[in-house]
């Protein structure tokens, strides 16, 4: 940590930056030190404002020098603390905001960290371009951070993760050095692909500056539906359904418990259920492709079909691109709609697609035996089995009493993802909230192999060292 009694390393960190890249005063310093659901908060000495790469190496270098702890922030926008310092000195990319090249044949764009993803959206449709990441921050989320916690979104399933779309990375490394891997390749087979060391790496192994950014065409044919159905299982048989009758252009498929609904259109203003019925689960589905009329065509045979037999319940089809957004918002807004409801147990897990049915059912009966008059919301992707899944306190009940719960509650929801052969963390990372916890599912081999490239990065331990293994 940054020792208050060492005056030149603080002094020169300053120099480093320059006047205007850096900052101690307490407003300034105020948001980037408060997780956006109050969970965490926490202090720093210093946060430094790097313009460039060459600065965060200066920055970097010095840390390891004098063994300064060090934690990178991008926008801030993530939900398990990694990106919270406890006293370390506080690395922001705010101002990496260079789209550095668009290069339409090669479907590349090479941007820098602190670029916000809904700038990187627009410039790719500027250049006749698509980047598929979608999610409910990205008017904050920055690609930093969207990197270091492999982020998925709502396009996982026909697009991939972070994994699938960077195909390059610049980094600067725990001492400092330069990692220069804004490669362009769809193939590179010379050896270890170092860059998917720091995608999902949470900062522990340096800090993204910039990367090499799949492009995709875009997709004029796009529809948007919202279904009322009865149950998870008929979600999945609506899923490999739709997925046959798209020809595998299924972009989203989201899927909306009723409480979760009910929340959205309570506490957000504008939110509205498409389908003004009280079915128990709702799925938005979104069909995209180039073939003028195709995802319609798909759309409403995929509906007729499912309607005829009894799959689902009803439907509610899009008739423009403001009603498509509407039925979005239902699903982009489920974490804000949490917040004024008091404490939540919040939960980002994966499993087998085909066991999503499960896991929903036995989770909710453990969480309502330990939490009796709890309420559970769960939303998410099910075509990639990524769900969140979220147990409210009782509507009149004692916040402090949850919150008291909430490890046990956790752990027990967490075993239960374990035994179906899932992941305690899904999209969101493990943090300073799930990497103790993350001990108790990783068998002790992975651990010590995790920790031997940890080491070999950053013997030192300064880069995020509160995070991971």
């Amino acid at each position: 940590m940054l020792d208050d009694a060492l005056p030149g390393p603080t002094a020169a960190l300053k120099t480093l930056v320059g006047p205007d890249g850096w900052s101690d005063d307490a407003d300034r310093l105020a948001p980037k030190l408060r997780e956006w659901r109050d969970r965490w908060r926490g202090s720093t000495p210093l946060l430094l404002l790097p313009r460039t790469t060459a600065e965060v190496s200066a920055i970097v270098r010095h840390c390891a020098e004098h063994r300064i702890a060090v934690t990178p922030q991008g926008g801030n926008t993530g939900l398990v603390g990694g990106q919270i310092p406890a006293g370390e000195v506080l690395l922001s990319t705010e101002r990496l905001r260079a789209v550095r090249e668009i290069a339409a044949l090669d479907d590349v764009m090479v941007v820098e960290a602190g670029v916000p993803l809904a700038t990187v959206q627009e410039a790719a449709r500027d250049a006749g371009r698509f980047f598929p990441l979608s999610l409910a921050s990205e008017g904050s989320a920055t690609i930093g951070g969207l990197i270091s916690t492999n982020a998925g979104g709502t396009a996982v399933l026909r697009y991939g993760t972070m994994r699938e779309l960077v195909l390059g990375i610049e980094a600067v490394l725990p001492d400092g050095q330069v990692f220069s891997g804004l490669k362009r390749l769809r193939k590179d087979n010379t050896g270890y692909d170092l860059k998917q060391l720091l995608i999902g790496g949470e900062g522990t192994l340096g800090v993204v500056t910039a990367a090499a950014l799949k492009l995709f065409p875009i997709l004029h044919s796009r529809t948007v539906a919202v279904v009322g159905l009865a149950s998870p299982e008929a979600a999945l048989h609506l899923l490999a359904r739709a997925k046959d009758e798209s020809g595998g252009a299924v972009e989203a498929f989201e899927l909306i418990s009723r409480r979760g609904v009910e929340l959205a259109c309570k506490n957000i203003p504008d939110v509205r259920d498409p389908l003004g019925a009280s079915y128990p689960w709702i799925v938005l589905v979104e069909i995209a492709s180039r073939e003028g009329g195709h995802a319609e065509a798909a759309m409403e045979r995929l509906l007729a079909s499912a309607l005829e037999d009894g799959t689902i319940e009803d439907a509610a089809l899009a008739q423009n691109q403001a009603q498509a957004k509407a039925f979005w918002r239902l699903r982009e807004e489920q974490s804000a709609a949490q917040k004024p409801e008091g404490v939540t147990w919040k939960h980002d897990v994966s499993v087998p697609i085909s066991s999503v049915p499960q896991f929903l059912a036995r989770a909710t009966e453990t969480a309502e035996a330990m939490a009796p008059g709890s309420r559970v919301v769960a939303f998410g992707h099910v075509g990639d089995g990524n769900i969140h899944y979220d147990v409210l306190q009782p509507q009149h009940g004692d916040g402090a009493a949850h919150v008291a719960m909430r490890e046990e509650g956790s752990q027990a929801i967490h075993d239960i993802v374990d035994e179906l052969g899932g992941s305690i963390s899904a999209e969101h990372g493990l943090g300073v909230m799930k990497s103790a916890e993350a001990l108790r599912y990783k068998d002790a081999h992975t651990v010590e192999l995790m920790r031997r490239v940890r080491a070999a990065f950053d013997p030192h331990r300064i880069m995020n060292p509160r995070v991971l293994f």
